[in-house]
Parts: C-alpha cells; sequence; structure tokens
C-alpha cells in the first residue's frame, strides 16, 4: 500500500476535493470523529478556525492508501495501516476523517488529521514522517503478500516514468500520456549503444533529437513540442554525453521546428484528425458504458444501504425489547439479568455491525471486478491510440529528415559548384577565412614589451 502524505491548509478546499464526485465514481464518507460537526466541510473549517490562535500555517495532515490496482482490500486493512500512521506519527486522539474513493475500477482512502492539540492550543510535530509512513508502507506489502515495488524497495530505483505537472500538461498538448512518453524514451535508450541507434529508434516513434538552447539534448515532437532528454531518461548530463557525443553537430530545435513547417503538415494534421475521431467514438461507447455501470452500482449500493438500515432498526427494537420496564426492569436489575442482557446486546449489535461491513465488502469486490473488466477495454482501446498516434508521427518525422537530408545534398552541391569554378587562391582566401577567429575575440601573443 503506497502511503503519500502532506501538511497543508485550505480547509473549504480539502473538504470540497474529498467529497467530488466528479473525478471519483463513488465517495464514501467513512468516518468523521472528534470534531463538533459530522459534516466534513464545517469540520475542517472547525480545525482552521481554531489554528488561529496558533501560529500554525497548516493544521491538516493528510496521508491517501493506495493499494495495488489488482487487489481487493478490506476496509479492516485500511483501519489498521491507518492506525499505525497514527501511532507512529504522535496523532493518537485527534480529529480526523478518512474518504473512501473510487475510480476506473481502483479504491483508495484519503485520511485527514487535525495537527492542532486544543488542550496545550499548538500544533503536533511530525517529523521525518515521509521516513515513517514508507517503513509502513514496506510491511504493509510484507504482511499482505502484495508485490513490492521497486521504488519502495529501493528508493534510488524509483519508476523514472514518474511525470510533474509541466510534463503532464506537455503531454496532453502531444496527445499522448506522460508515462507513456516516458517509457518510450527510456525503452529507446536502453536498446541503443550509440547516438545513431538512439537517433533512429526515436525517430520511429515520432521525434528527433536536437540541440537545446539551455540543455545539451532535447526532443522534438513533430507537432513542436521540446522535451528534456534528461528529465525524459532520468540520467546524468555526462551519461548523455558519453553516449551521445557533443551536442555541437545536432541540428538546433528552431532548424527543425522550421522543417516541420514546411513539410506535410496539412496531410499530417487531417490523419491524425481522423485517427482522433475513431478514437472518440469508441470512447464514447465505452464512456456510455461506464457512466452506466456507475449508475448501477450506485443504485445497488443505495438499496443495499437501505436494506441494512431498516434490519438494524428492527433488530435495535428487538435488543431494546428484552429491557423491562417498571417493577419487571426493577426486578431484571436485582436480580442480575438485565446487565447479563445488556452485555449480550452489545455483543450482537458489534456482531451485526461486522455482518453488515461484510455485506458492503462483498458488494464492493463484486463491482469493482466488473469495473476492472471495463477498464481493461478502455486501456486497450487508449494503447491502440497511443501506437496510432506514434506510427503518424513516425513518418511525418521520418519526411522531415529526408526532406532536411535532400536540402543539405542540394546545398552541398552547391557548394562543390561554386568551389569548382573559384579559382584556387581564393579557395586559399576562403579558408583562411573560415578559420580565422572572429574579429576582436583574436588570441594574442605574449607581451613581450620591457617592464
Amino acid at each position: 500500500m503506497i502511503l503519500k502524505a502532506s501538511q497543508r491548509g485550505g480547509a473549504k478546499q480539502l473538504a470540497q476535493h474529498l467529497l467530488r464526485t466528479d473525478d471519483n465514481e463513488h465517495v464514501h464518507v467513512h468516518e468523521v470523529q472528534g470534531f463538533l460537526s459530522d459534516d466534513m466541510v464545517a469540520a475542517f473549517k472547525e480545525v482552521q478556525a481554531i489554528s488561529k490562535g496558533t501560529k500554525c500555517k497548516q493544521p491538516f495532515f493528510s496521508v491517501s492508501l493506495n493499494p495495488p490496482g489488482t487487489e481487493v482490500v478490506d476496509v479492516d486493512v485500511f483501519e489498521q495501516a491507518i492506525a499505525q500512521i497514527e501511532e507512529k506519527n504522535g496523532l493518537a486522539g485527534q480529529p480526523r476523517a478518512v474518504v473512501f474513493h473510487e475510480k476506473e475500477g481502483r479504491r483508495h482512502a484519503h485520511v485527514v488529521w487535525s495537527r492542532i492539540d486544543v488542550r496545550t492550543m499548538t500544533a503536533r510535530n511530525l517529523p521525518h514522517f515521509k521516513l515513517k509512513l514508507r517503513d509502513i508502507s514496506r510491511a504493509l506489502f510484507f504482511e499482505q503478500g502484495w508485490t513490492m515495488p521497486k521504488g519502495l524497495v529501493n528508493s534510488e530505483a524509483s519508476d523514472p516514468r514518474n511525470f510533474t505537472l509541466a510534463e503532464w500538461q506537455q503531454s496532453k498538448r502531444i496527445g499522448i500520456n506522460a508515462r507513456d512518453i516516458k517509457q518510450m524514451v527510456q525503452e529507446c535508450w536502453a536498446a541503443s549503444d550509440s547516438r545513431s541507434a538512439f537517433e533512429n529508434a526515436i525517430s520511429e516513434r515520432g521525434f528527433t533529437l536536437a540541440r537545446g538552447d539551455r540543455r545539451d539534448f532535447v526532443l522534438v515532437s513533430c507537432d513542436g513540442e521540446v522535451l528534456g532528454l534528461r528529465t525524459q531518461t532520468g540520467k546524468r548530463t555526462k551519461d548523455l554525453r558519453a553516449k551521445l557525443g557533443s551536442a555541437d553537430s545536432l541540428r538546433s530545435v528552431d532548424d527543425i521546428l522550421k522543417a516541420i513547417s514546411s513539410d506535410m503538415g496539412d496531410a499530417f494534421r487531417r490523419h491524425m484528425a481522423e485517427a482522433r475521431a475513431q478514437t472518440d467514438e469508441v470512447r464514447a461507447r465505452l464512456e456510455v458504458r461506464r457512466k452506466a455501470m456507475m449508475e448501477t452500482h450506485r443504485a445497488e449500493r443505495q438499496s443495499l444501504e437501505d436494506g441494512l438500515r431498516r434490519r438494524d432498526a428492527r433488530e435495535a427494537r428487538e435488543r431494546a425489547a428484552r429491557l423491562r420496564g417498571g417493577l419487571s426492569g426493577v426486578w431484571q436489575f436485582l436480580t442480575g439479568t438485565r446487565g447479563r442482557i445488556a452485555h449480550q446486546n452489545e455483543q450482537e449489535a458489534y456482531a451485526c455491525f461486522l455482518r453488515d461491513r461484510e455485506h458492503r465488502d462483498r458488494l464492493i469486490a463484486e463491482q469493482l471486478s466488473e469495473r476492472r473488466t471495463l477498464q481493461d477495454l478502455i486501456d486497450a482501446e487508449r494503447r491502440t491510440f497511443v501506437r496510432t498516434i506514434l506510427l503518424l508521427r513516425s513518418d511525418r518525422t521520418r519526411l522531415m529528415n529526408s526532406s532536411r537530408t535532400v536540402e543539405l545534398i542540394e546545398e552541398a552541391e552547391e557548394d562543390r559548384e561554386i568551389q569548382r569554378h573559384e579559382p584556387p587562391v581564393s579557395r586559399k582566401r576562403r579558408a583562411r577565412r573560415a578559420n580565422r577567429p572572429p574579429r576582436g575575440k583574436r588570441q594574442r601573443g605574449p607581451d613581450i614589451s620591457p617592464s
């Protein structure tokens, strides 16, 4: 279970983010305890108001609990993890809220604690909370028998495909997922042993290796987007230079952008629009299925909750009827029967609570399995679209490079034609002029004037 945490403020924004149903298919408020209000927005505003009496600017500690997407995780496992996080970070007894989210066939939880201790009017300090969460996460993977990610086993081996917000926005403009772009670039890097091999591999995916203005090596997509090669591969600059050599011999970004503007852009855009139209049609049908499934699942859960609520009320009335009133109640108290009945009622109420939770977990597990089947179709369509886009980009880049090659050949032939008709003296003078340092930057000899 991957644990990510941060200290933050913004009570209303945080509560609204956790309750959003447009980004999540199902949102379930599992617990709101320790606050005066049961409403999450009001409860978080309460914490923010109390924090005004302190110097704390970030009164909330927010943690997300993300189990492997292919695993069915019971609520008990989440609660055990929450208890460990609370104990390790010294948050026992602090008000907290627990919310479950479901999206794309995956279920995860968010927990928000108040850092403000109302008895001392100070904020609970959370030293090294990231290291503590890492240890808890590793223990959970071992206990549950899940396959541990490489980045959790060794922090230096973390997933190199993780991307920033700017990279994600850039990938949206390109039309390919940022994770897919990084994976593709890293595969090309691993499969090549020289600059030519890497250029050929990356060109087949629709990118061109170029010389950057601020960085040595960049990749230019056929849409004109510039990607830093160091960021995409996760390699150091000296590692890039060791395999690719100097970037001085590469074309600049401006040259490649000019070539892009002069190639068959209209045909490429038409093909891209056609591919997107076909994909949008398939995605629209899958989206209709997804929304219908979501509404069906919500109706099933609501029906289950209504049935459990009616049964709980009936069973509560039956348990309450065991405790008599009047003289019969006095007799139960004197004989000790009332205490035994009260203890029996508590045990039965807890057993009913566990039974109802098991029913909810079973229904959620069945729905998640059904939702994952649909998500597999959505992911397959997404991969098909990515392959189509990469093929189109490869064709366009190949055409762009071939047209540039023709231009270079024509320029070389023109130079040879000029040199053929030039007198020898002019050729020598032109060669010396080409090798001469720029004016104002010529190296002067040593100063030998007498002191």
